[in-house]
């Protein structure tokens, strides 16, 4: 009774943690590796690319796909790219990416300024972005 007991709450402990940490907004670290040539490729030449790395069944990369498109299309210098590394995990092992989705924002020169790993908050994201996009009219989008 009392290992039961003690399964279901570690159980419950590590779904609260991965569920606080799912969509977090991480700095990104010093010294960031150099850019595979299909991601480097992909780097819109101004603004801020939100380069999402998904793979082919992951469910919660649609959702993302479906929120980072809206967001680009609604906010001036920031462009979305998805890549699917289903058939070349040495793109997300060169990243140092261990989960899908996993988003990066990168500016033009191909620096990483955060990642975020899981569905993205949209509101959180936008104002993480802020600081980093190309000043227009005044007009942002509200997720």
């Amino acid at each position: 009774m009392w290992v039961l007991l003690g399964v279901l709450v570690l159980g419950g402990v590590a779904g609260a943690l991965m569920r606080a940490r799912n969509g977090r907004i991480r700095a990104a670290k010093p010294g960031a590796p150099t850019l595979p040539g299909r991601v480097s490729g992909a780097l819109a030449p101004e603004g801020v690319t939100l380069v999402q790395i998904s793979t082919t069944f992951c469910a919660p990369c649609r959702h993302t796909r479906a929120l980072l498109s809206a967001l680009a299309d609604k906010t001036d210098g920031l462009t979305h790219v998805d890549l699917d590394v289903t058939e070349t995990p040495e793109v997300a092992q060169a990243l140092s990416i261990l989960r899908t989705p996993t988003t990066l924002a990168l500016t033009p020169d191909g620096r990483e300024v955060f990642r975020v790993g899981g569905v993205p908050r949209g509101q959180e994201l936008l104002e993480a972005l802020e600081p980093h996009l190309v000043p227009d009219s005044g007009k942002r989008p509200k997720v």
